[in-house]
């Protein structure tokens, strides 16, 4: 088995990223992406213009196995910046596979924190096997602070909604 490792993207890697964005809102969107505004987030990580992205796959590569884009923000009340996960993915082919690929995108994601001298805002907003995903994030990360909801939407149903449509989760 090849050692798993989560590397600095490149503007090069922009198309296999925006695949893996698409995928990921597809899969656990609960509103429709917009790929420009996608793209608006991804292009500057990549360039680590305010931010990051994190990439498991070789340059160059058909598609990428996972990856991770982190932003610098000010928060609303604060003008304190602080690196915020925008997005954390590991593509269904490679979810099974030996290697931890969501572990390591996360460690990814603690590290550059740590390298930045900053915090780090990291969660989880998903209807799908989501308690495996918190212990991952408690074995990483540590006890959470706080717990997020979703009223009138559930995740994973943007790709059903009609252009400019509403979501209206059936329960």
């Amino acid at each position: 088995m090849t050692d798993i490792r989560v590397r600095v993207g490149t503007p090069e890697d922009v198309h296999q990223f925006m695949d893996l964005c698409l995928q990921g809102s597809e899969e656990n969107g609960f509103v429709q992406p917009d790929p420009q505004k996608l793209l608006a987030e991804v292009w500057p990580a990549l360039n680590r213009d305010g931010g990051i992205c994190g990439v498991i796959g070789a340059p160059g590569a058909d598609h990428f196995e996972g990856g991770i884009l982190l932003r610098t923000c000010k928060l609303w009340y604060s003008d304190q910046i602080v690196l915020e996960e925008r997005g954390v993915f590991v593509h269904p082919e490679y979810r099974s596979a030996k290697g931890g690929r969501a572990r390591k995108l996360c460690e990814f994601a603690k590290a550059a924190a740590a390298k930045l001298e900053m915090p780090l805002m990291i969660g989880i907003l998903s209807n799908s096997r989501t308690e495996g995903k918190v212990r991952l994030y408690e074995r990483i990360f540590g006890k959470p602070s706080g717990a997020y909801w979703l009223c009138g939407a559930e995740t994973g149903v943007a790709n059903k909604l009609p252009p400019g449509g509403t979501n209206k989760a059936e329960h």
